[in-house]
């Protein structure tokens, strides 16, 4: 098995019923993939995570993990106590105690190496959510899943939250599984999108689903030109060389990257 996680045929009732919150979803992420569901609300897309993880019961159809494989899980809520103080360095060692190297590692990879003394309740919401990512990536996972991970940040903390995404996937080679409505992102950010609205309507790369028909039904006539933000033509020269220059030309970028790249 090459997919670190695969689904064939996965349906989801909602509980008590035989209402399908999913049907006949199948499913793939490959190691160092970079995969970004989509769809409007109440769409299925936090459900396929769930059952993903094994965390709600499947009315048919099977999941398959591979042997071993390790996920870093970033939830889309994370409910605090404000009453009860909390450190930082203290929300990494919940539920395990980590040592204080792999603490200071994992908020320097996020980009938060000072944070470790500060009150959760004292941070803003793109330090909170490195916070979570840091905590993600302790086990050193094969996936990172981010459930609406940018959810409450502004435009500029979404690009900026996105692009440390990038990033930690070129470092660590791990896959990353998104649930997101940042639209204006996932052109940059991902592999291959997955639409979907109860089932999976298409799927691809970012260009070929922003073209799709299924997705412009979903999500409006303007839904393409959404995406296209993150194309662009020029005829200047980038000197770009190596892996990192692949992927900053991403799919439907005639020449070179996006222009949040610039």
């Amino acid at each position: 098995m090459t997919a670190l996680i695969r689904s064939q045929d996965l349906t989801i009732h909602r509980p008590g019923t035989s209402e399908p919150v999913l049907s006949h979803v199948d499913f793939r992420i490959q190691p160092g993939e970079i995969v970004t569901v989509v769809g409007p609300n109440g769409s299925g897309k936090s459900s396929l995570i769930r059952a993903l993880l094994g965390h709600v019961p499947l009315a048919r159809g099977r999941v398959d993990r591979r042997a071993g494989l390790r996920i870093g899980y970033v939830p889309q809520r994370v409910q605090l106590d404000t009453a009860i103080p909390m450190t930082v360095r203290r929300f990494l060692s919940l539920p395990r105690r980590v040592p204080d190297d792999q603490a200071q590692a994992a908020l320097a990879r996020t980009g938060v190496p000072g944070l470790g003394a500060r009150q959760l309740t004292q941070l803003s919401g793109g330090q909170f959510q490195r916070v979570l990512l840091a905590r993600a990536l302790l086990s050193d996972p094969h996936l990172l899943v981010l459930d609406e991970p940018t959810q409450g940040l502004d435009q500029p903390g979404i690009v900026a939250f996105y692009r440390l995404i990038e990033d930690v996937r070129r470092q660590t080679g791990a896959a990353v599984l998104m649930v997101s409505h940042d639209l204006l992102v996932v052109m940059r950010s991902s592999d291959r999108v997955i639409c979907l609205n109860g089932h999976v309507c298409c799927e691809g790369t970012p260009q070929h689903v922003s073209t799709a028909p299924e997705y412009r039904a979903l999500f409006g006539a303007g839904a393409e030109g959404t995406l296209a933000l993150y194309r662009h033509d020029h005829d200047h020269h980038h000197d770009l060389a190596g892996p990192e220059a692949d992927h900053l030309h991403g799919p439907g970028c005639t020449h070179g990257h996006s222009p949040t790249a610039h």
